[in-house]
């Protein structure tokens, strides 16, 4: 799903919002969009330590790619949780590897936006989908 959309088609449009609100607002549409993971698959093993919201995610290699769902009850956690949906499913470990999702958040001005409490958890949902994908 994420094939049509990339991180430079998100700067693009994120850079054609006129302010955070509506940033905000195009954050929580990705999260509607991206984040799909079946209510089946949102169980405890698949349930993210380290996060006031609850978020689940699965990792699946398929044909040397890795194919990545996830969800949250937070609407702004599931707009970041489609960030890194865009960024790394449908990739390979390499590529995983060399994208620095740190730099393309900078980018977006999202490191100045997050409290810090949702900067150590997506940093955690980050390292936790890398270590997942034996990155």
């Amino acid at each position: 799903m994420s094939s049509t959309m990339t991180p430079q088609k998100v700067l693009q449009n994120f850079q054609r919002c006129s302010n955070w609100e509506d940033k905000y607002l195009y954050l929580i549409e990705l999260g509607d969009r991206f984040c799909i993971l079946p209510l089946n698959e949102q169980t405890n093993d698949h349930k993210i330590r380290g996060c006031q919201s609850s978020v689940w995610i699965t990792l699946t290699p398929n044909d040397n790619l890795i194919h990545l769902a996830a969800n949250s009850d937070a609407a702004i956690v599931k707009g970041l949780l489609a960030l890194i949906i865009i960024a790394y499913d449908q990739k390979s470990r390499q590529q995983i590897a060399e994208f620095d999702i740190d730099a393309w958040f900078e980018q977006l001005g999202l490191t100045q936006h997050l409290t810090p409490t949702r900067s150590i958890g997506i940093a955690t949902i980050i390292k936790q989908v890398q270590l997942m994908s034996n990155v």
